[in-house]
């Protein structure tokens, strides 16, 4: 059980996903139940194509062609090292928005190697993003989570660690930032990944309900430190004010005894980092990584009776994967910023709880506050 009791402010948002290319125009169509699933051209194990969520690549900018030069076979890219160069750099850009351009660190989530596909992709990216949106981040600072849906946690764990709101203490320390880019990027697109989740019966078929939508998606928020908002002469999207971190024994390749204690652990480190001033029952809502497998729902389950002190009777549980699918390391993190444009819209009463878990056993839990 991990917890961070540091608290950051998010000063900017973007996501490209299968019902937006923009944060606003994703929450939008989340909110009034637009979904965007259907076949692809992908065929499953019994022929039929298979249902995806999948963003129309014809509507996102090219890769830039230092990173598409045919003479040069060292900086070729995989069909799935550019597709997600291709998703991640308007999500990137619209959450970096006017701000100068210093070096950054940027904490990327990416997808979680699976052992049948062999086309992971890792540190690599962080260069790859920069060449195509043509910004420099922080090299000492920056660093990639292969963590899939759980990555978007161990970042923002990280994030809180780098800001710092003491300013003259930051100049004198190394490993600090005044702000940071955290990001997340993932494609179920790839036809040996799809191929091995599909023999193991892990994805939603005409013959199989208890499974998931392949998606894909990416997802930034700019953070700052506590305060930094006003200095700059803005005002915050919300305030992340706890983020915490659990392990699932029992996780889906695991021969253990499936108890959901990872995600009530990353529930009970959360509301530790939360404080103890935070008041009971203070969550109205929850962004749940639900993606359709009942092997989550249970987990859900039990860390929802775990946690119930700190949760309002009534209150909104939404899952967005049921509109695009399931977005792998995006998810999360996509959630994070759907519930941080709810909450300054005023569209929650309390507090809003986001939670998401990898396949191999990461778990996390994030809470927003206006």
């Amino acid at each position: 059980m991990k917890a961070r009791r540091t608290e950051a402010e998010i000063l900017g948002i973007g996501m490209v996903t299968p019902v937006g290319l923009s944060a606003r125009q994703t929450a939008a169509s989340v909110r009034t139940g637009i979904g965007r699933l259907a076949e692809s051209y992908v065929t499953d194990r019994c022929g039929e194509m298979m249902v995806m969520g999948l963003c129309d690549m014809a509507d996102l900018p090219a890769l830039v062609e230092e990173l598409d030069d045919p003479d040069d076979p060292a900086q070729e890219l995989s069909p799935r090292q550019e597709r997600l160069a291709r998703l991640a750099g308007p999500a990137a850009r619209e959450a970096l928005g006017s701000d100068a351009r210093v070096a950054l660190p940027l904490l990327l989530a990416l997808p979680e190697p699976h052992p049948e596909a062999g086309s992971a992709v890792g540190p690599e990216m962080v260069a790859v993003l920069a060449a195509q949106i043509g910004r420099r981040f922080d090299e000492d600072l920056s660093r990639t989570y292969a963590l899939g849906r759980a990555g978007a946690f161990a970042a923002l764990g990280d994030a809180l660690d780098l800001l710092d709101d003491d300013r003259e203490a930051r100049r004198d320390r190394r490993g600090s930032a005044p702000l940071v880019l955290v990001g997340a990027v993932d494609s179920y697109l790839d036809l040996e990944l799809l191929e091995a989740l599909d023999g193991e019966g892990r994805l939603k078929t005409g013959e199989i309900s208890d499974g998931f939508v392949p998606g894909e998606g990416a997802a930034f928020l700019l953070l700052g430190p506590a305060g930094s908002a006003a200095r700059s002469g803005r005002r915050p999207l919300a305030r992340i004010t706890g983020v915490g971190q659990g392990q699932e024994a029992g996780h889906l390749y695991s021969d253990e005894p499936h108890r959901g204690d990872g995600l009530s652990a990353a529930f009970g480190a959360l509301f530790e980092a939360a404080g103890a001033s935070t008041p009971s029952r203070h969550v109205g809502c929850v962004y749940a990584g639900l993606n359709g497998e009942s092997y989550w729902a249970k987990e859900w389950g039990v860390a929802q009776i775990r946690g119930a002190g700190h949760l309002q009777e009534g209150m909104r549980i939404e899952h967005p994967a049921d509109c695009f699918g399931d977005a792998g390391a995006a998810l999360s993190l996509i959630m994070l910023g759907l519930g941080a444009l709810a909450l300054s819209r005023g569209g929650v009463d309390g507090d809003c709880l986001v939670w998401g878990g990898a396949d191999r056993g990461e778990r996390g839990a994030a809470l927003l506050a206006r």
